[in-house]
């Protein structure tokens, strides 16, 4: 009997005390109760901001935990659990390349906009059309990753405490990329499609600075006001693209700790 006993547990994850599967269990914790404080805030975007530094750090965690023996060995006895989490990495990258093009798409509006205006030229209207479609462009594009996102749910009945630590880690980022597109794609008046939104309506409620400049635009304020706004809407572009793309870089390198435990 005692030898079954050590059989079955010599493929299972690491135990449920392992130092790093609490770590990853709290920091998650704290990005939860963050997201829900965040709904308060006067200002999302810096939220967002803090959470996407967050999952980097749970993502270090991650990566450490993926180079530990027990959990190599037992990912290459669970093929079902490795495909899992192999998928999972793949689709969090996908939200993060969405939301790296949405921001990079919208950098790049902005700053034609700000150089119009600051040119003075007769031709701003143009440039007010151009920059309005390219966000409805991106509004476009984000809604309907968005409107993908519930058919892509894990079905995964794993109860190992370690699987399910990863999963939740898994979770935290979709959460988080969910919130950011969500923030992104707001619009200065609530969209038909409110519905896709419910999980994060309280966004619409919070300062959004994508919204703002929306708003100027579609009120036909002065190019002052405009300017204002997009001043306004820079620096939280480039805070968010900087934390997307860091986290990005740390999923990458999950991805591939994932990848070469199929090596081994």
């Amino acid at each position: 009997m005692a030898a079954a006993s050590f059989h079955a547990r010599s493929n299972s994850l690491p135990a449920r005390s392992h130092p790093l599967v609490s770590e990853i269990d709290e920091q998650v914790c704290r990005l939860r109760q963050s997201q829900a404080a965040s709904t308060s805030s006067s200002s999302i975007a810096s939220s967002i901001g803090r959470n996407l530094n967050g999952l980097q750090d749970v993502y270090d965690c991650v990566d450490q935990l993926l180079q530990l023996p027990t959990t190599q060995q037992a990912l290459i006895n669970d093929q079902n659990c490795f495909n899992e989490l192999l998928d999972g990495s793949l689709r969090i990258l996908d939200l993060c390349n969405t939301a790296k093009d949405a921001l990079s798409q919208m950098k790049e509006s902005v700053a034609e906009l700000q150089s119009a205006i600051r040119r003075r030229q007769d031709g701003l209207e143009g440039e007010t059309r151009r920059y309005m479609k390219s966000r409805k462009n991106v509004i476009k594009a984000v809604q309907k990753v968005l409107k993908g996102m519930d058919s892509k749910k894990s079905t995964s009945s794993n109860n190992v405490e370690t699987v399910s630590t990863l999963k939740e880690a898994e979770s935290a980022v979709v959460k988080v990329l969910e919130c950011l597109l969500t923030f992104i794609s707001q619009t200065s008046s609530k969209p038909s499609s409110w519905s896709l939104f419910k999980r994060v309506a309280a966004v619409a409620a919070t300062e959004n600075e994508f919204s703002d400049v929306d708003a100027a635009l579609k009120m036909n304020n002065s190019g002052e006001e405009v300017q204002v706004q997009l001043k306004n809407l820079q620096p939280c572009i480039q805070d968010l693209e900087e934390g997307v793309e860091s986290l990005f870089r740390r999923l990458i390198k999950t991805r591939a700790s994932i990848l070469n435990i199929h090596n081994l």
